[in-house]
């Protein structure tokens, strides 16, 4: 039997007062307060916890075009985004403000999901990085609030490290736009999305199949624990085995 380690969690103070502004959806500080909650009841050793290392330029684009990146440093360096940046990569723009650290939070995010995958490459086991998820990420702009794609720089570092049959489950509830087209044409991945239906940013369709390497299954506003359990035991499950 192969050896497993133990849970972990990765995280960083950087999401402690960091705010994509207070009107913004995302202005709920969610990572500090998650990391916060999970200390005061004691639900994980201290031993296991470790501190996010934050993603290098040559990490980031393995996904993201350079100029992209070079626009995120430019506009945390000056706090503004000059109307080139804006129309070309979306930043300042659809949601996606500029904001203090518009280059390093998402870097950070980034670093732990590549720290994360590439723990579990070389041991199976569980670590869980709160600030990362960010699916709707282009290899060239910022979308859906979401500025670094870490989902697929990690699985891009998973397949980097030999492993060539790896199972992508979204459980948002906006399609995981970003990482099924990342990998549309790799057999080596498959990504499965369950999502709202009807939603922004209105993909994942049930017949699209990306292919043959997606599964997409839009549930109807208000959907229950129930219908979820029932897409884990009939769709998710059957594809581990």
């Amino acid at each position: 039997m192969s050896r497993t380690a133990a849970p972990r969690l990765i995280g960083s103070e950087i999401y402690r007062g960091s705010t994509y502004g207070p009107k913004h959806p995302l202005a709920i500080p969610r990572v500090s307060t998650t990391l916060d909650l999970i200390a005061a009841l004691g639900w994980l050793d201290p031993a296991r916890y470790i501190d996010s290392p934050r993603a290098t330029v040559a990490e980031l684009t393995r996904f993201h075009t350079p100029d992209y990146i070079a626009a995120l440093q430019r506009a945390e360096a000056t706090q503004q985004v000059n109307p080139a940046d804006r129309d070309r990569h979306r930043i300042g723009a659809d949601g996606n403000p500029v904001y203090r650290e518009i280059f390093s939070r998402p870097a950070t995010s980034a670093g732990g999901v590549l720290h994360a995958c590439r723990l579990t490459a070389q041991t199976p086991g569980i670590i869980h990085v709160p600030g990362g998820g960010t699916h709707h990420g282009m290899p060239d702009r910022a979308s859906g609030f979401c500025y670094v794609n870490d989902a697929a720089l990690g699985i891009l570092a998973w397949l980097d490290a030999g492993l060539t049959n790896i199972l992508y489950v979204d459980i948002d509830a906006h399609h995981g736009d970003g990482v099924q087209t990342a990998f549309h044409d790799d057999a080596r991945v498959f990504t499965l999305s369950v999502h709202e239906a009807n939603r922004w940013p209105f993909t994942g369709a049930a017949d699209d199949v990306a292919g043959g390497h997606a599964a997409n299954f839009p549930l109807p506003e208000g959907a229950t624990d129930t219908d979820m359990l029932a897409v884990l035991d009939h769709a998710i499950t059957p594809l581990t085995r």
